[in-house]
């Protein structure tokens, strides 16, 4: 089981972000028998959640839940002895060891090493109407406000994997579903281009882009533009699921934790980021590949670096 925190409230490795990299971590550091405390300000599985069916993560050939994975990897964690805490994570102090952790109820927690595992989230458009019909026809999450829109003629935009997993998932749902991307192939895996190709619910706008979402109480349409001609037109749907990539959850984090120009954390082979002593992995770091089972990785590999950090740091 994982070890409580010092006398003096001090925790051998203090985890940021309760996604796939987190708590497998959190698994790891516990069976080492260092004390373990995971700061997630949602529930525990991160993005993980939102996935309705998946069907590529090693052990589980029939598919499961999004959710179901996400409580598995929880209640593993939590079995050897990891402290998890729902709070959010506001600052990081690096002018002192031992590392500083500030959270929103103006306390905070002190940590010999930190794992940053925060993750992601969506992308937005920035065009017209995004954030004012935002929970009322658009979405950044198909498995979660999908069922609301059954039997409606809806609209997915990017070309990724996600967005060709939404597009799936929604034409079981929707009268019609319109994929909006804006070059004329797709980035997502071959399997997904196939299925989605094939599905008589789903229709493609390539090389285009939607410019505007225009509606009145709700979304009544999309303007999507033409890239190369520039011409543009009106597709009316009901609702409009953005799957346009993902943003790094680091505008917490100290300038010293050097990031790349997307604002991904930055680290060496081991997971070291710039500043040593923390660590980064999982989605929210620079060259991952956002995938469940790399995560995953991440988390272990990010256990073995912290594991060496700390046996030849004092204590």
């Amino acid at each position: 089981m994982g070890s409580p925190p010092r006398p003096d409230g001090v925790w051998d490795v203090v985890i940021l972000g309760g996604g796939p990299a987190g708590l497998t971590c959190a698994i790891y550091s516990c069976r080492g028998r260092f004390s373990t405390l995971l700061l997630e300000r949602m529930m525990p599985g991160g993005q993980v959640v939102l996935n309705d069916i998946i069907e590529n993560y090693p052990g589980f050939p029939e598919g499961l839940h999004g959710y179901e994975l996400a409580d598995r990897f929880h209640r593993h964690a939590q079995r050897f002895g990891a402290q998890i805490e729902n709070v959010e994570v506001t600052g990081v102090d690096t002018s002192a060891r031992p590392f500083r952790v500030e959270v929103a109820s103006n306390e905070s927690r002190l940590a010999r090493s930190i794992l940053i595992s925060t993750g992601s989230r969506p992308r937005r458009l920035g065009v017209p109407g995004e954030k004012e019909f935002l929970a009322k026809g658009v979405s950044y999450c198909a498995t979660c406000d999908g069922p609301l829109f059954g039997d409606k003629h809806l609209m997915v935009v990017g070309g990724g994997d996600t967005a060709l997993e939404e597009a799936l998932f929604l034409a079981n749902l929707a009268s019609k579903v319109t994929v909006v991307h804006r070059r004329e192939q797709f980035r997502g895996q071959r399997i997904l281009q196939e299925r989605a190709l094939a599905h008589p619910k789903i229709e493609f706008l390539l090389s285009q882009v939607v410019s505007e979402i225009v509606g009145e109480e709700s979304v009544r349409a999309a303007r999507v533009r033409q890239v190369v001609t520039q011409e543009e037109s009106e597709v009316p749907v009901d609702g409009i699921f953005i799957a346009v990539g993902s943003s790094p959850q680091t505008d917490f984090l100290p300038r010293e934790l050097r990031r790349d120009g997307a604002g991904f954390i930055e680290t060496d082979a081991d997971l070291m980021t710039s500043v040593r002593g923390i660590f980064a992995a999982g989605d929210v770091r620079a060259g991952a590949y956002r995938q469940i089972a790399f995560s995953v990785g991440d988390g272990a590999l990010a256990y073995r670096s912290i594991f060496r950090y700390l046996e030849e740091e004092p204590a």
